[in-house]
């Protein structure tokens, strides 16, 4: 699930020498689950590369206290990098869904990093198109899927992280029989722009074809090769 699409996240893009460098410039430092690592508006220029866990990027909508969750970020990805560059307030909240483990690089260092970096710096580049990119298709998504499918959609996106190297994800987690994603509805409804009431109705529908199994902040994933169908409009 890295930023990059079908490519790998920021931090396993780098060879190892510019791995190096790059974790040298900043601290690690640990957040406890629902911590918040970075703020919308706030003036903070520093850059967070995720090693463990998994965070949700949201804003604030028109309604005051609904946020928006505009997508779901895990290990190996880089955040805060447009605040680092244009020095401009945060446009975007970032939250722990877990314990959180990231390095934490202040913005000076990581501009002139970039600056001596050019391969680096063109790997933040294209995150940040493929952010835009991914942005227009989340709204078509809002416009032309059912809550159904889109439930699906992001339900399917969590089943596929898997540990990988030495970024070992903590949420979602894996049991002894699926795939386990712990959220609540209400959250898994703003990653879907949708109502609580119409995500518990889809996980109902979603139950009853065994596809999950629900329970307190936690959705357990049966069968995630239907569930991506699903999400593509082909299940009958």
């Amino acid at each position: 699930m890295g930023l990059l699409g079908d490519e790998l996240a920021f931090a396993r893009a780098l060879t190892a020498q510019e791995s190096e460098g790059v974790m040298a410039l900043g601290r690690r430092k640990r957040y406890a689950a629902d911590a918040q690592l970075l703020v919308e508006g706030d003036r903070s220029s520093h850059v967070v590369i995720i090693l463990q866990g998994w965070v949700t990027v949201s804003v604030a909508t028109d309604r005051g206290a609904t946020r928006l969750i505009l997508g779901l970020r895990g290990p190996g990805e880089l955040l805060g990098e447009m605040a680092a560059l244009d020095s401009h307030p945060r446009s975007a909240t970032v939250r722990a869904l877990g314990p959180i483990e990231a390095q934490v690089i202040s913005g000076d260092a990581f501009r002139r990093f970039l600056a001596l970096h050019p391969r680096v710096s063109s790997l933040v580049m294209r995150q940040l198109t493929f952010r835009l990119r991914s942005a227009d298709q989340e709204r078509s998504a809002l416009a032309s899927l059912t809550v159904l499918q889109r439930l699906a959609a992001r339900l399917t996106e969590l089943s596929r992280a898997e540990p990988s190297g030495p970024y070992t994800p903590s949420v979602p987690g894996r049991s002894h029989e699926g795939t386990v994603v712990h959220m609540a509805q209400d959250e898994l409804a703003a990653t879907v722009g949708a109502t609580r009431e119409a995500v518990a109705k889809a996980l109902r529908l979603l139950r009853t074809q065994k596809f999950v199994r629900t329970g307190n902040r936690m959705v357990e994933i049966l069968d995630p090769a239907l569930l991506a169908l699903l999400a593509d409009g082909h299940h009958e």
